[in-house]
């Protein structure tokens, strides 16, 4: 947190307190000089006494706080203790209105949020660990902490929506995720968040507003310019916006699934192998059946639609669009009405096409509109819009062929480019590889791991990713293969359950599925897919000296300086 919003806190609770603070000093001033000043009883000598700074002050400061240890150094004069019951029913009420202001203080929001954003800076600022910046905990910002949490990964989070915050502090994550309710589109509001941390990792704007997203990006770009930003946007100005301040990364997720359904067109077998290695983790894929060759129905001419619409014209299928505001377009059949409707559907041929595409911004109308035209024509091909996740339990049982879910997709997104940025490459390569060889490898890879979301993570060999490694080709004029490395540290040194998916080496070409007897240099950078167990022994291979000699040779050194040294003298002795 910065000086001036620390400053700005102490200022605020001072500001609020002052005139019961000054209420309570001229009281306790004006008591202290009055006892100073009232005579009070003779002394042996019969000369009157009075009471010194010292005493009125001492005697007022145990007054104050009712303790009562009675009249000192000595019993008081009838003046003396008429002036003290005056003061003490002043004091009263100076305190009340003191502890008055302190209690609507407390309830003041611009003291509680002052206090919670020092809170949340302080959270902040003692994090020793790389986490990620997310604005947005909405539905997808849930999807990616949560994913983020079982990856091991700390999260930073801020949120407009007062009760998403609430609803954060009670998800049981495994690490304390710090959470402020303000907005993210002010530069402030970023940088006590972290943006300008060296822990921080990356910035993920996920809000439903395309401009505070948009004063993310341009906020990351300038205060942050090494951090990769990855930005959410629904329009084609805020894209182009995002894109002229460099915005590395930018999320729309309609053309995104109009990707996903190109692809689906083009290539089944290549868009189901990016379904499988960019899911969440924990989650099952399942296989669909292959999208039909033929004329389609789309529901809902918004955003979604025309991302829809261009996908499927563009692979030489035939689209009839039914909406209730249809503009003069020649060059689209329109259907005016609602896809709820029976009159509708029939009207766009619903009984002769081969799918239908319910694309809308209501679940509810999505859902009615797939049922009806169900009902119309069993053998139907499914594209269902789901715009809440909440919604899950009803489009789960309707079981349609494509959900279209955009909260999940830009999560899988963001995940796959932050956290194994090998992935979009190799991603890249499948987009342009022919349908039988995705099928190959999405066969050979299911059989292996089933169509569960396997675990995907990319390494480079340096010395701060692998130093084990890095040392032993420093040092030795040896040769190492992928399939030296990938044993597992045990009896046995079986074969780990993963698959080598890229290699990227400076100077070369790609290389996709690289050969296990492929020799690796310092510097190269792998993607692998496979079990968990079968990272976290990569991970102690590529880390622990010891655990890669074991794996080389099947010798079991001994560990830690002095067992190193027993263990080279026994082998001088030896050899002598």
């Amino acid at each position: 947190m910065n000086a001036d919003a620390h400053s700005s806190t102490i200022f605020l609770v001072l500001r609020r307190l002052r005139t019961p603070l000054i209420v309570l000093i001229a009281i306790f001033a004006v008591s202290v000089l009055g006892l100073t000043l009232v005579p009070g009883p003779p002394d042996a000598s019969g000369a009157i006494q009075r009471l010194s700074f010292f005493h009125a002050v001492y005697f007022f400061s145990y007054t104050a706080t009712t303790i009562g240890f009675g009249e000192i150094p000595y019993a008081f004069s009838e003046q003396q203790r008429l002036w003290v019951t005056l003061c003490i029913y002043l004091s009263v009420i100076g305190w009340a209105y003191t502890v008055g202001t302190v209690f609507a203080m407390l309830q003041d929001k611009n003291f509680l949020n002052a206090v919670r954003v020092q809170r949340f800076a302080l959270q902040v600022r003692r994090l020793r660990e790389h986490f990620f910046l997310v604005c947005g905990y909405g539905e997808t910002g849930r999807l990616i902490c949560k994913a983020l949490d079982e990856l091991g990964f700390r999260a930073v989070v801020i949120e407009k929506d007062e009760a998403k915050v609430g609803d954060l502090e009670l998800q049981s994550y495994s690490a304390d995720m710090p959470a402020l309710c303000a907005d993210a589109g002010k530069p402030d509001t970023l940088r006590i968040a972290g943006l300008t941390s060296r822990y921080c990792r990356g910035v993920i704007a996920l809000t439903n507003d395309d401009s505070a997203n948009l004063a993310v990006a341009i906020a990351a770009r300038l205060l942050a310019p090494a951090l990769p930003a990855l930005c959410r946007a629904e329009h084609g100005e805020t894209v182009a916006n995002m894109a002229s301040f460099g915005t590395r990364h930018i999320i729309n997720p309609f053309e995104k699934f109009g990707e996903y359904m190109a692809l689906a067109l083009h290539s089944p077998a290549a868009y189901h192998l990016l379904l499988w290695l960019t899911g969440l983790p924990g989650t099952t894929v399942t296989r669909h059946r292959d999208p039909p060759r033929g004329k389609w129905v789309l529901c809902g001419y918004g955003a979604f639609g025309k991302v829809m619409t261009q996908a499927l014209e563009n692979a030489g299928l035939a689209v009839t669009i039914i909406d209730r505001s249809p503009p003069i377009d020649p060059a689209h059949r329109w259907v005016k009405g609602d896809g709820t409707g029976i009159a509708a559907l029939c009207a766009a041929g619903i009984e002769d096409a081969v799918g239908i595409v319910a694309a809308t911004g209501n679940d509810v109308n999505n859902l009615s509109t797939v049922v009806t035209a169900r009902q119309l024509n069993p053998r139907l091909f499914t594209v269902l819009r789901q715009n809440q996740v909440s919604n899950r339990a009803l489009f789960d049982a309707f079981e349609s062929d494509f959900n279209l879910v955009p909260s999940e997709i830009v999560s899988h997104e963001c995940l796959a480019i932050l956290t194994t940025p090998l992935l979009a490459p190799f991603l890249d390569a499948v987009r342009k590889a022919d349908d039988s060889w995705a099928e190959s490898l999405l066969k050979n890879l299911t059989d292996q791991f089933g169509w569960d979301v396997p675990a995907v993570w990319s390494v480079t060999l340096n010395i701060a990713q692998a130093p084990s490694v890095y040392r032993l080709l420093m040092r030795h004029a040896s040769t190492l293969c992928l399939a030296d490395l990938l044993r597992a540290p045990e009896t046995g040194r079986a074969a780990l359950a993963c698959i080598p998916l890229l290699l990227l080496r400076e100077g070369d070409p790609p290389r996709l599925l690289p050969d296990a007897a492929e020799e690796i240099h310092l510097g190269d950078q792998l993607l692998f897919a496979g079990r968990e167990r079968a990272r976290k022994d990569l991970s102690l291979t590529l880390f622990n000296s010891h655990t890669l000699k074991y794996v080389l040779t099947g010798q079991d050194s001994p560990g830690g300086l002095v067992w190193e040294w027993l263990a080279a003298r026994r082998e001088k002795r030896n050899a002598v």
